[in-house]
């Protein structure tokens, strides 16, 4: 259950993002808050120009994020994700959990996206498994090499790579699309904490956009 504002409006947001045809009351349950402050929120994020809504069939609405609130969502879920020891926790058991999953299948060489605090805890992890990463994709960073492992910018040192894990905190659901439209849904993974869509939806339903 959220307990705190920015954990419910992001809620409400993922909510609104995974299906756009959400009734309020599904919203509550899935949020675990009252029908009242569902609604609350709700009207409040589409006051701020964060979600938008539309007439559906049937006397039901149908609610959209606009670009303001991709770019809140992700704001919000970059500052929930990074809170300390809960976020260590959880992201060291999915990491380990898709470290598995490609040594059963023979994907033992993998790369990361994005050098971020979650993949800092890859790398702790991945010392556990019977996995080598061969490099971290960051465009942005300055470093060459991050405990060991070269940093790299280009997509195109990633040929001996049997796998991608998307470690970006940023746009990880855009990130992820650009991957598995490279490289396949069967390499490319993401841990579950970053909410990411395996079966994105059409533009302006779904995707990370800044």
């Amino acid at each position: 259950m959220p307990n705190n504002e920015h954990e419910i409006t992001l809620g409400v947001l993922n909510a609104v993002h995974d299906d756009s045809n959400i009734t309020q009351r599904s919203m509550a349950g899935e949020l675990g808050i009252a029908l009242g402050l569902t609604n609350s929120y709700l009207k409040r994020c589409i006051k701020k120009g964060l979600i938008k809504v539309q007439q559906a069939p049937a006397n039901r609405y149908a609610y959209y994020l606009t670009p303001q609130g991709f770019s809140e969502k992700s704001r919000l879920a970059r500052e929930y994700l990074t809170q300390g020891f809960q976020f260590f926790r959880i992201a060291r058991e999915q990491c380990s959990d898709i470290f598995k999953v490609c040594s059963a299948q023979g994907q033992h060489r993998i790369a990361l996206h994005g050098l971020t605090d979650l993949a800092e805890i890859a790398v702790l992890c991945a010392k556990d498994h019977n996995v080598e990463l061969v490099c971290i994709i960051d465009p942005s960073s300055k470093l060459d090499t991050y405990s060991g492992i070269p940093v790299c910018s280009e997509f195109s040192n990633l040929e001996d790579c049997d796998a991608l894990i998307v470690t970006d905190l940023g746009s990880p659901q855009r990130e992820f699309n650009v991957l598995v439209e490279l490289y396949g849904q069967d390499r490319v993974f993401a841990p579950a904490i970053l909410k990411v869509s395996r079966d994105p939806k059409p533009h302006g339903k779904g995707g990370d956009h800044d």
